[in-house]
């Protein structure tokens, strides 16, 4: 070790702190994060050393942004910050850090998480596909999810509406776990109506993102989100995605990181399901259920509940009060949320489950009906 390291904060923090810190240069990623790592033997002690030996190792714009940082920041005060309301932080020599995740190529110098991550976890699956997914889309994605989270497989998924949703619902429905990954901060849940499911993840399963607390979701923040969905998989299941969805970058993904990916077929010439067609003809492996995904994985059941399996989607009194306002005749659901007083992609997600039990019908064009 240099003997010009500096002293400051040294030893009052754990190292993760300091992982923090350094993640705070915007140019600084998994690559020189290991750079650093193997030179110095700790992020803490990279943190503080002296100039000329940083210019060995990164670039000039990375010390630039680095040298100005270090004089400024607190450390301490950013790491309360960073673990403030039951968050944690792991980085990747902590235990904590998913062991899946740790092997793919480049991971996340560090994950927030809230809730918490097991051992078990290394025996997951990640259900992804459309945000506007069809009743049959929803159906597939209940029925995959609950499935493997009752054979004691952790579903992992990203939160987002449609195919995303259901599946973490039904995992939680299964009593099993379910990790949800966000492309925005740990505190900023998207979408806002996703609040609620993200709470009951939290208690039964956990929530991880690798942006820190208060970044806003933005487009660019999706692709790198869904490396690590696939990364904390052993294998990707493609529920529902049309050609062009956001879902198949998380297949490719998953084919660089050497993890399986896995396909459900739908309608030939639904636009839904083209996505799906396409990537098992180009070598995904299409499967039906949940055995197929078990049986291709080699996961032995591990049944999670003692319970009778529920057959039936849950009923909540939101979606009661939905069935009261739905009639015969179809009602736009603009409508439909202004009777409610909820918001509509609020009432979206309520309309989706009572397709899922027959009880609602889309006549097309934001429009429903009572069945």
């Amino acid at each position: 070790m240099s003997e010009s390291v500096q002293p400051n904060q040294a030893g009052k923090l754990p190292e993760r702190a300091w992982w923090l810190a350094m993640k705070q240069v915007p140019h600084i990623g998994p690559g020189r994060f290991r750079v650093l790592l193997e030179h110095f033997g700790s992020i803490e002690m990279a943190w503080h050393a002296p100039a000329h030996q940083l210019h060995a190792l990164l670039d000039a714009r990375s010390i630039d942004e680095l040298l100005p940082l270090r004089e400024r920041l607190n450390v301490a005060e950013l790491y309360e910050r960073s673990t403030r309301n039951g968050v944690s932080v792991f980085c990747w020599e902590d235990e904590e850090y998913p062991t899946l995740l740790r092997e793919i190529p480049a991971p996340p110098p560090l994950i927030y998480c809230r809730g918490k991550l097991q051992q078990t976890d290394d025996v997951a699956v990640a259900i992804v596909g459309t945000r506007r997914a069809t009743a049959y889309g929803r159906e597939q994605a209940w029925r995959m999810a609950y499935d493997l989270a009752q054979a004691g497989v952790t579903i992992v998924s990203g939160l987002a509406l449609g195919v995303d949703g259901v599946a973490h619902r039904a995992a939680l429905e299964a009593g099993g776990r379910t990790i949800a990954v966000l492309g925005s901060g740990i505190d900023v849940i998207y979408p806002g109506s996703h609040r609620d499911l993200a709470t009951r993840i939290a208690e039964q399963g956990a929530v991880v993102t690798d942006y820190p607390p208060g970044t806003k979701p933005d487009r660019f923040n999706f692709p790198p989100r869904n490396r690590i969905i696939s990364g904390l998989s052993l294998g990707v299941v493609v529920i529902e995605a049309p050609d062009r969805s956001g879902a198949l970058l998380t297949v490719n993904f998953a084919a660089e990181q050497g993890r399986d990916a896995f396909a459900v077929p739908g309608p030939v010439g639904a636009p839904a399901s083209e996505g799906c067609l396409r990537i098992i003809r180009e070598g995904a492996t299409m499967v039906r259920d949940a055995a197929d995904v078990l049986e291709d994985l080699h996961i032995r059941r591990n049944t999670v509940a003692s319970e009778p399996v529920q057959t039936t989607l849950p009923i909540s009194d939101a979606d009661r009060h939905l069935l009261a306002v739905l009639t015969s005749q179809p009602q736009h659901i603009d409508d439909i949320a202004e009777k409610m007083a909820r918001s509509v992609p609020e009432v979206s997600g309520h309309l989706m489950m009572l397709e899922l039990q027959g009880m609602a019908k889309s006549t097309g064009a934001g429009y429903y009906i009572r069945t």
